[in-house]
């Protein structure tokens, strides 16, 4: 099994070891991601309200992925508690942000998972679940997870890198292909991705080097196609998602020599066109801790929101987080890079 970098103590499960990376970059010549927004008339970026709350459940997984910007595994054992859901559901009551995505780890594995998306829903609040697909099958307990979903109405969002055994298995750890398209046959049982079921089923597609990804709309028709001949696998959008250079992805474009390479790729792929659908515009990221975040990107560099007096989900202000100036760094040309890219995918589709 691969051990997270927390565990192995590497210098890159420390966040200001990233930071100091990202920030070297700077000796290449290369410009700030400050620097573009400013040159494109954007000062400061600031958020345009607040549509989603994206809560991080726990770093625990039960798969160790390569390019996992979370750090997650097994060997993880923070997970978000009661009291702290419990300040987000206040917050969900008190508010029309109407759209929680819940994620991880794998959130499933947080003991209170299904009491939360229960509380949730009783709210009127739509409920997005950012499942890795093997957890359904990892344990006897999960199995029921599609019909739960299915009973809640939860829109799940699932990772699959690929169409193809050896290019999943490369990214995600051996068996987790096959364990994936078993789970996607469970949740095309129940109704998931079937046309008129109003069961949402979208996959997410990362690319496994050091690249940009295709065009979604393109990769989209690809994936329905050879899923739905191969496997009889229907769902209804895929999310093309930029790598971001951070965490184990960060160690992975260091240890290939492919780190500058690939920031100057990032940063000649600037779209001005992408800034104004930026998810850091419109979601705030609460950490398993409650502490609050521009995105789930900025969470795991611990890049806490600007604003001091409202830094925890016990001190929620909406007035103030609803237009807040957001936190920038060099990673943030990886959301607007080409097509741009957050956790729905292309910002230009």
């Amino acid at each position: 099994m691969i051990k997270s970098l927390k565990v192995l103590q590497h210098p890159l499960a420390d966040s200001e070891n990233q930071l100091e990376v990202l920030g070297n970059s700077l000796l290449n010549q290369q410009p700030t991601f400050k620097q573009k927004l400013e040159q494109n008339g954007v000062h400061p970026l600031r958020a345009s309200g607040i549509d989603v709350l994206q809560l991080n459940l726990g770093k625990m997984c039960n798969q160790t992925c390569k390019h996992c910007h979370v750090d997650a595994g097994p060997d993880r054992k923070e997970i978000m508690d009661r009291s702290t859901m419990q300040w987000c559901l206040d917050v969900l009551q008190k508010t029309d942000i109407n759209i929680v995505d819940l994620t991880g780890g794998a959130p499933e594995l947080n003991p209170d998972f299904r009491w939360f998306v229960e509380q949730i829903r009783n709210l009127g609040k739509q409920v997005m679940v950012r499942c890795n697909l093997t957890i359904i099958l990892a344990n006897k307990r999960f199995h029921d997870l599609p019909d739960f979903f299915k009973k809640h109405q939860v829109e799940v969002v699932s990772s699959l890198p690929g169409f193809t055994q050896d290019r999943t298995d490369r990214q995600r750890g051996e068996g987790v292909f096959e364990n994936s398209i078993k789970a996607l046959q469970m949740l095309n049982q129940v109704g998931y991705g079937q046309i008129g079921s109003g069961l949402i089923l979208n996959l997410v597609y990362n690319p496994a080097g050091a690249f940009l990804p295709p065009s979604q709309t393109a990769l989209e028709k690809e994936y329905k196609i050879e899923l739905s001949s191969r496997y009889g696998i229907v769902f209804n959008q895929l999310f093309a998602i930029t790598n971001m250079p951070i965490s184990r992805y960060l160690d992975y474009l260091l240890s290939s020599g492919n780190y500058n390479r690939y920031m100057d790729k990032l940063i000649s792929a600037f779209n001005p066109a992408s800034v104004q659908n930026l998810m850091c515009r419109n979601t705030l990221s609460v950490g398993w801790d409650g502490f609050l975040y521009d995105c789930d990107f900025n969470q795991m560099l611990d890049l806490k929101v600007a604003e001091r007096r409202v830094q925890h989900i016990s001190e929620f202000n909406l007035d103030i987080l609803k237009n807040r100036a957001t936190v920038v760094n060099q990673h943030c040309f990886g959301c607007t890079a080409g097509e741009g890219s957050s956790c729905g995918g292309s910002l230009l589709n």
